[in-house]
């Protein structure tokens, strides 16, 4: 078949198009998966003062498999079927509930927000594997857009050495396990979506099943309808980062985690009666600027990509 001259153009610019709102797509979708996550872990800092962490991620992880199993089941299960790099499939999973256990134990230590605080150092450890192992090309300019995010992390937190504790150590463990996550839950991108949301959950039920009926507090009714709504919350929240690293690089979506800094701190007044502080204010402002510069920028490399007009065949 002949491809004219006008044909190819057309071809072109809808490739060179459709970059940028896959690229959006992926933002977004992180974005959503921040905010739920967020409200989750106000729920975790609440949940370890009453509970287990292993009792509500047992709780959790049911209602959350129940929610995917019609996705699951749906063509007799040929989601589970035939699933590609086996190894580091459960390798992910592995990461996925120690990650879990240690940002737990870390609230359990910590504040909210000192603990997200030390999460967020995830982004630049994502943003220098996904150049070591995914070969994604990252400029110099996206290096200093993430360290300012940085920077406006420790002025919005003011962090003193005193604060280098047991529970700042787990925390940043913690987020060493989530960037190495991040990278391959990306390198896994032809998985399907269903196989990786059930597999992370199946995993997280599996530990929860193991370990909670060794510290099991019989919950209040009330409770158990917040944990059930978790559940649910959870599994929209895992289906939209997965998405969005299916759609975008891992080192573009890292430096949007910082935003968690604004949910920790808002979240930390209205539960906890945390009052922001003007570092917090100034900070999360720089925190913003930065993914917001990132998002630009990407969206303006995307549509300068050049045309391809296909050869006539």
């Amino acid at each position: 078949m002949t491809i004219l001259p006008s044909q190819g153009s057309r071809v072109g610019r809808l490739q060179s198009a459709a970059l940028p709102s896959t690229v959006t797509a992926g933002i977004l979708l992180m974005l959503a998966s921040i905010t739920l996550y967020s409200c989750l872990d106000a729920l975790a800092k609440w949940t370890v003062t009453v509970y287990a962490a292993a009792q509500f991620l047992l709780i959790r992880s049911t209602t959350s498999i129940a929610v995917l199993l019609p996705f699951v089941a749906r063509n007799n299960f040929a989601a589970l079927r035939n699933v590609p790099r086996p190894g580091l499939q459960v390798a992910r999973v592995a990461l996925s509930i120690t990650e879990v256990m240690l940002f737990f134990t870390a609230v359990y230590y910590l504040p909210l927000a000192e603990t997200i605080t030390c999460y967020l150092s995830s982004p630049i450890i994502v943003v220098a594997l996904s150049a070591l192992f995914l070969g994604e090309k990252v400029g110099w300019r996206r290096w200093l857009a993430v360290l300012a995010g940085f920077i406006g992390v420790v002025i919005a937190m003011r962090p003193e050495a005193a604060s280098i504790s047991f529970g700042a150590l787990i925390a940043l463990a913690g987020a060493f396990c989530s960037a190495v996550l991040m990278i391959v839950t990306r390198q896994l991108r032809g998985t399907s979506q269903t196989f990786l949301a059930f597999s992370q959950i199946s995993g997280t039920l599996l530990f929860g099943a193991v370990v909670a009926p060794f510290q099991w507090v019989t919950p209040q009714w009330p409770h158990v309808g917040i944990f059930l709504v978790a559940g649910i919350v959870s599994v929209v929240a895992l289906l939209c980062v997965n998405r969005a690293l299916m759609l975008a690089p891992a080192s573009v979506l890292a430096p949007f985690k910082f935003t968690a800094i604004l949910w920790a701190a808002l979240f930390g007044y209205l539960a906890f009666g945390d009052v922001p502080r003007l570092t917090t204010i100034v900070g999360a402002a720089i925190i913003v600027s930065a993914g917001l510069y990132i998002f630009m920028r990407e969206r303006k490399l995307a549509r300068e990509e050049p045309v391809v007009t296909p050869q006539p065949a």
